[in-house]
């Protein structure tokens, strides 16, 4: 139990609104919970929440120990971040977010709290959905990943079932993953398919491309499409049958057309002159094909949802619209 003295700067405040400003990391759902099961005492009495408090009054916290911390870079976020998101769309289980290249999705060894899966907890946290000081507390997950320097459309689960369905869904392929990227020269064919073997080096972080099966190389697959030619430049569509680590960078790479911008699979002279840092790479579109049951999720079943830009088609291939993508002819798409 902790007391405390109302003192003159805190007369005439309500119950509530005072223990919101004395206990930052206390939930304000689970404040109001404490109120009425009388945890929260004025001069030894329960209290309503909208009660003014006098100078002089004495309250008595019947409060876990772990709200009357000091914010740390750990919690803060919760209650005093400023989360910046671009929602695509949510509902009570799915929030889909247009992640912007160059922030991490979630928390790392370089960062803690500028991630992805930081802005989307302290949103939700101040929206009152969901906090990890409630009982058997779910956290809001990530069902995808993209790189710090890939932008684009990441699925979070909001709930335990929709991160079920979720990513069972992904698992049998059920959703349709679209990117947008730059590379390098124009296709030997304007649409077609790239299929081969990525071996992942763990130690290096990066992946082979291997032409034949091997211990420890895994299958590759990417439709791709050409949409715009122009100054040595194609825009391509690519849609992802596999989804491995670096895929798309690594099988153009490999077939003698990396992405602008890519430091790993791509060339440094090429990226100088274009002068792009990070790879030129955007998961663009969502489309959800569900062919089962989705329960939760059946809502989403048949819809497609895409970013309304791309920094980088604007900045290459200024006047194409994304809008028209999906109509485009790659055999009418060369332009000077």
């Amino acid at each position: 139990m902790r007391e405390f003295t109302i003192g003159k700067n805190d007369a005439g405040q309500r119950l509530d609104r005072w223990l919101g400003k004395a206990l930052p990391l206390l939930p304000a759902p689970l404040a109001q919970k404490y109120i009425r099961l009388k945890r929260v005492k004025v001069n030894g009495k329960g209290s309503k929440r909208d009660a003014r408090l006098a100078e002089g009054d004495v309250l008595q916290l019947y409060i876990n120990d772990e709200f009357f911390d000091r914010p740390t870079p750990e919690n803060a976020f919760l209650s005093l971040y400023q989360p910046k998101l671009d929602i695509l769309y949510e509902d009570e289980h799915i929030l889909l977010a247009d992640k912007r290249p160059g922030m991490v999705v979630h928390p790392d060894e370089s960062e803690r709290v500028n991630t992805l899966l930081t802005h989307i907890q302290a949103y939700l946290y101040q929206k009152k959905e969901w906090s990890p000081y409630w009982e058997n507390s779910f956290a809001p997950a990530l069902c995808n990943r993209i790189d710090r320097n890939t932008g684009g459309i990441v699925i979070a689960a909001k709930t335990a079932e929709g991160l079920r369905v979720m990513n069972q869904k992904i698992k049998d392929r059920e959703i349709e993953k679209y990117y947008l990227c730059v590379v390098q020269g124009k296709l030997p064919r304007p649409e077609g398919k790239l299929e081969n073997y990525l071996f992942k080096d763990e130690a290096k972080k990066q992946v082979y491309v291997r032409s034949r099966p091997e211990p420890g190389a895994r299958t590759a697959v990417t439709l791709y499409r050409t949409l715009c030619v122009r100054d040595g430049l194609s825009l391509v569509e690519c849609e992802l049958v596999t989804g491995r680590t670096h895929q798309i960078r690594a099988q153009f790479a490999a077939a003698g057309h990396p992405l602008i911008g890519d430091g790993k699979y791509g060339s440094e002279r090429e990226n100088r002159k274009y002068g792009r840092h990070g790879q030129a790479l955007y998961s663009y579109k969502l489309k959800f094909s569900f062919t089962t049951g989705a329960g939760p999720l059946e809502a989403l079943n048949g819809r497609v949802f895409q970013v309304p830009r791309v920094d980088f088609v604007e900045e290459f291939f200024p006047g194409f619209s994304l809008e028209g993508a999906s109509d485009t002819d790659p055999n009418q798409s060369e332009s000077v």
